[in-house]
Order: structure tokens, then sequence, then C-alpha cells
């Protein structure tokens, strides 16, 4: 929809971001200034104990040094309650006392429609939860204590009992006067197809209230009392109020745990996250019934950086598990991945905190598996690599997986950890004394490996290119607001350059003077006095300010080539399993064509000369570094 001009920047300057993000945070006393509206606290999205989300009350705006969220009041509360844009709007609306101007006709009846949904399903609510008092309800109430659940758990869950009957629902809410196409909008009954009365959608079944993360009923789950029922469990179908690939159960209660530190676990059903709550384990939640959804993930770790998957420990939980590792693969980032607690054969979290209680649920949990080991697991387990050719099928699958992690760095990491189990599995019976991973020249003495000598050349090109923008935009501090999106995507390993780069990212708008004092007395100094910068036509001689503009932006450009540079490098590097194949060697002397190309067209500096998957484009620099990859394949020792 559109909003009249000039409404959502009357409610950003009558919303005080400060507040609102104050109801999900613990300001730093210590680094937050609340006279200036500068307010420091560890960020809520996700889990740290330093405090490096910053939010600036003047200009209504915050950002995360650490996960890099970043956005105004309407987007914080979008992030934190899970809403739309417009259910957004609307609380802050209400707390600023703004009235929202209409909608769109159309929107407006969507709005509408959903506020109306929710109310039945509130009575729905009370309905199911008043007839799990009654006589008929006796056995479901005997399962619920048979599974440990007594009043007070009952009540806090909201559980119900739905009725054996075909209308029983029905009738009572048309009773209470409730249209019926609000009743079959809500899921809550289905329509006839032989002319009659609709019928109930939960009969002769235990419920469990679905609420999202705002506490509104959005759907029901239904366990079936009858053995013979074909659906053990029911859930609601999707409506304008519930699409279960974008649901959680438990949702807003496992939020609140988690933020308070305690660890994300993912159950597969109700009764797991129940029980876990029980057990004083509340950051739990299920995906109702399916297996998890990418909406789903990226909720989990809006969440928690490192939700435990704790999936039941038979066929069907270990087929899940693994699934979820093909589609967590390509979303994974530094700080940002799954662990996997997998529970005994033929056990739940339920039953293993029946048998053993929290502590042997706590004792799984701290044994939970990296992604890594599990995908290796997947690959190897009850297979024979008797032969070359199965040992190829291996590699293969592994480089297959290792290549839909987007994230360079990452994608090495998981290159180094397959190659060390790779060793485990293989190594000779009589190497024992040789470094796992290592390589071995003639003499037996180990060489520097391709992936250490390359990449070490690649990234200290980078980090000088970085270290150049750094010193040029803390010399010109008007720069940084138009830079900012591009000195974020620096990756910035060392630490003294990632530091400068906060709090060039903190202190947008104010003077070099103040940025210095900021940076540390002698840090700016320091980087400001290296011969490579010194240089610097726009550092000897600063002020103009186009002109350090267009470096920047050079840099900046030359610095997104060499890093898909690089990752074409990690890439060829990761594929040197054992001895360097033909596949590889072809793609490092193409690289290397292209390169000497370059170089003998004189165009080495615009570098327009594409590199492979990646689109890399060459200069001097990265040819020099595919140069020295090339000289430094080595075939490994036969027999080590």
């Amino acid at each position: 929809m559109s909003l009249p001009p000039g409404f959502l920047d009357e409610l950003r300057t009558r919303s005080s971001l400060s507040q609102v993000v104050g109801r999900k945070v613990m300001w730093d006393a210590r680094k937050s200034n609340q006279a200036k509206g500068d307010m420091w606290a560890p960020c809520p999205f996700h889990q740290e104990k330093s405090a490096s989300f910053h939010v600036d009350d003047r200009k209504g705006y915050y950002y995360c040094f650490g996960c890099h969220a970043k956005g105004d009041a309407i987007s914080f509360v979008r992030e934190t309650e899970n809403v739309g844009f417009m259910e957004a709007v609307e609380i802050l609306a209400r707390e600023a006392g703004m009235p929202v101007p209409k909608q769109d006709p159309q929107a407006q009846q969507k709005a509408d429609l959903r506020s109306q949904l929710a109310e039945v399903m509130e009575q729905a609510v009370q309905f199911f939860r008043l007839q799990l008092a009654t006589g008929a309800a006796g056995a479901a109430r005997a399962y619920l204590a048979k599974r440990g659940l007594d009043e007070a758990a009952i009540d806090r869950w909201e559980l119900g009992f739905a009725p054996d009957s075909w209308q029983g629902l029905w009738d009572h809410l048309r009773s209470k006067s409730v249209p019926e196409d609000l009743i079959l909008g809500a899921g809550l009954a289905k329509a006839s197809t032989r002319g009659g009365k609709p019928y109930d959608t939960f009969r002769g079944r235990i419920i469990y209230p679905i609420r999202d993360a705002r506490g509104r009923a959005i759907a029901f789950g239904g366990r079936a009392m009858d053995p013979a029922d074909k659906a053990k469990y029911l859930n609601s179908p999707e409506t304008a109020l519930f699409d279960k690939g974008r649901s959680l159960y438990n949702h807003g209660p496992a939020r609140a745990a988690a933020g308070q530190g305690q660890p994300l676990i993912v159950a597969e059903g109700y009764m797991d996250v129940i029980a876990l709550q029980q057990a004083g384990f509340g950051a739990a939640v299920a995906p109702l019934g399916t297996a998890v959804t990418e909406h789903q993930l990226r909720m989990l770790w809006r969440i928690a950086p490192e939700p435990i998957i704790a999936l039941d420990g038979d066929r069907a939980g270990l087929g899940a598990a693994m699934r979820l590792i093909d589609l967590a693969l390509p979303l994974v980032e530094a700080g940002q991945s799954l662990r996997f607690a997998i529970m005994p054969e033929g056990q739940d979290p339920d039953d293993l905190l029946r048998a053993g209680g929290a502590p042997a649920l706590q004792k799984l949990l701290d044994q939970a598996m990296p992604m890594v080991r599990l995908l290796w697991q997947r690959e190897t387990e009850g297979r024979v690599f008797d032969s070359p050719e199965r040992k190829a099928a291996l590699d293969k699958a592994l480089r297959d997986k290792i290549k839909l992690i987007q994230d360079p760095s990452i994608r090495a990491h998981y290159g180094q950890e397959i190659k060390d189990l790779r060793w485990q599995l293989f190594r000779p019976k009589s190497g024992a004394r040789r470094g796992a991973g290592r390589k071995w020249d003639d003499k037996g003495a180990p060489v520097q490996t391709t992936k250490a000598s390359v990449l070490a050349l690649a990234r200290d090109d980078m980090q000088l290119r970085e270290a150049a923008i750094l010193a040029i935009v803390a010399t010109h501090p008007a720069l940084i607001e138009s830079m900012e999106s591009g000195l974020e995507r620096m990756e910035c390993r060392d630490p003294d350059l990632a530091h400068l780069r906060s709090v060039l990212l903190a202190h947008v708008g104010q003077s070099a003077d103040k940025i210095a004092a900021a940076a540390g007395p002698s840090a700016l100094a320091a980087l400001l006095a290296q011969n490579h910068i010194a240089v610097i036509p726009c550092i000897r001689a600063p002020g103009n300010l186009e002109k350090a503009r267009l470096t920047v932006t050079e840099e900046l450009a030359k610095l997104a080539s060499q890093r898909g540079l690089s990752a074409e490098i990690e890439d060829a590097a990761l594929d040197l399993s054992g001895q360097a194949d033909e596949g590889v060697t072809w793609r490092l002397t193409q690289a290397a064509r292209a390169a000497d190309l370059a170089k003998r067209s004189g165009q080495e500096d615009k570098g327009d000369f594409d590199l492979g998957a990646n689109g890399a484009r060459i200069s001097r620099e990265e040819r020099d570094a595919l140069d020295a990859l090339m000289g430094t394949i080595r075939f490994e020792k036969p027999g080590s």
C-alpha cells in the first residue's frame, strides 16, 4: 500500500528508537551516552557478550558491528516481532499516538480479515480448553497425566480437547453468532461434499494451540486419541493467518529464553517442546510436523546463531537431519550455522528426559556435532572405500557439497576439516608419524601447501587495499556515509583494520579529529605513516574530496575483483585432494594464460579478463599470485 507523503517520516520522528530497542536489550551503561542518544548493547539478533549493537537515537538508526544488522524503528519491530511492514507501522503508530491512514480497500480488507480470524481462533482456544474438563475427555486427561503434565502445565500450554462429534465446535461458534465464512476461513471446519452442514476439522483429539511470535493464536495441532486413526497428528490447514512453513511452535517464549542465554533447541513435536520447557530448556521450538523450511531456518538464526537440532534417533530423524544439511549449506555464514544432537536410537527428547532427566539431555547438547561432521558421517557411514574409484566418488560428493557454501572463508575451513577426516580414514598404517593433511617431498620433508602459499599472497594484497581505503576515508570522513556499504563488505581480517572500520561506521558525520580520538591516540597515525599509504596522492595532499571519492571507489572495485579471484583460487585449492589432478591443473593454467595475455596486452591495470566461474578480473598483483600458485603445485610421494 502507499501511505501519505511524510507519514513515515513523522512516525520515525515521534518514535524513540532507543525506547523501541530498549524493550529487547539491556544497555551497556559504560559505553552508552543517553544524553546524546548514543546507545550500545549486546545485539538482540545474535548471541554475544560484548556490546556491539549501536543505536543512534538522533538519527533513528541502528547497526550491529557483529552481525551487520541495520535499520530503523520499523525494521527493528519487523525483525524482532516477526511481523509485516504494515503491522510494524501500526504497532509504532499506536505507541506514538498516531492514527494510521486508511489503506487501500483491498489491503484494509485483508487486515480486517486477519483480525477477525484471530478473534475466532481465541474463541476456539477457550472452547477446546473447556472440553478438556468434561467427562468425554477422560482418556485425554489420563494420557496427558501419563506424559507427566500436571494441571499447571496444561494451563501453561492452553491444552484442550476436541470432542468426537461432527459439529461440536461449529455449533458452539454459530451459537455465538460467528459467521460461517470466518469459521471456514480460520480452518476450524470443512465444507461438506454432500451438501450438508460443514464439519469440524478436529474431532476426538488433544488440541495444542499454535501461536505466532506476537502471541496470536493462528492454528491448532491435534493428536488423535483413536490408535486406528490414519493421522496421529493433524495441523490446521493453511489460512490467511497460518503458513506452516513460516511458523514455529513456541516461537515467542523461545525467543525470549534464548535472549537470556539459553540454547535454542529444535525438536520434532509439540510434546518434545513441552517436555524440554518443563525440564528447564525454555528456548525450544518445533517446525510443526514438516521438514525445516528455508524461511524457518532464517527465523531460527534470527533467534540464535547456532540452533541445536535435536531430532529423534530413528531413521526418519536422521533423514531429516541430513536433508537439513543440504538446505543450510548455501546459507551458512561466519558465526551462523547448526549443531546436531542426535537422540539415542528409538528415543526422542521427551523419552530421554523421562529416562535420564535434564542432565542426560544436557550431556547430549554439550556433545552436539558441528554440521561438517554430520556431513562427513552421511557420506562415509556404512560404506567401504577399498578402491580408487570409491575414494574418488567420495571426494567428488564432498567437493560438490562444499561448493554450495557461498562464504569463501567457511568453504576453506570445511575443505580443511574434510581433508583432516579423510586423512584419518585413509592414512597408511606406517605413516603415523606424519601430520594430517600435510604433503611431503621426495626426501620425506613437508612442503608448503598450495592453499597456504597462494591464499596468503592474495590476502596480503587485499589487506593492503583495505588499509589504503580506511586511511583515505578516515582523513576524509565526509565519505563514510556514501561508502558505508562498501566498507561493510570488506573482510578486514587484520584486527587493527577491523577496529578502525568499526570506528568509522560508528562516527558517520563526525570530524576527523573525533574519529582519530575514538580509534586511539596512535592507531591512525601509525596507519598513515606506512610507506604504501603515505604515497597515496589524496593522503599526501588531503582536502580534495572528489579525488578521494574516486580513489576509494576504484580501490573498492579492485577489492571486489580480488575477492572473486581469491574464491576461485580457494575452489582450486580445495580440489587438490591428495595429488593435483588434470582438471585443477587445467583451470590454473587457463588463469595463468589470461594473466599472461593481460601482461602482453599492456592492460593488466584495467583487468579486462575473466577467470572462470567467479568472473574475477586479473591485475598485475593477481597475475603474480597465480604464477606463485602454479609454482607451488606438488605431487605427493607415493604411499604417503
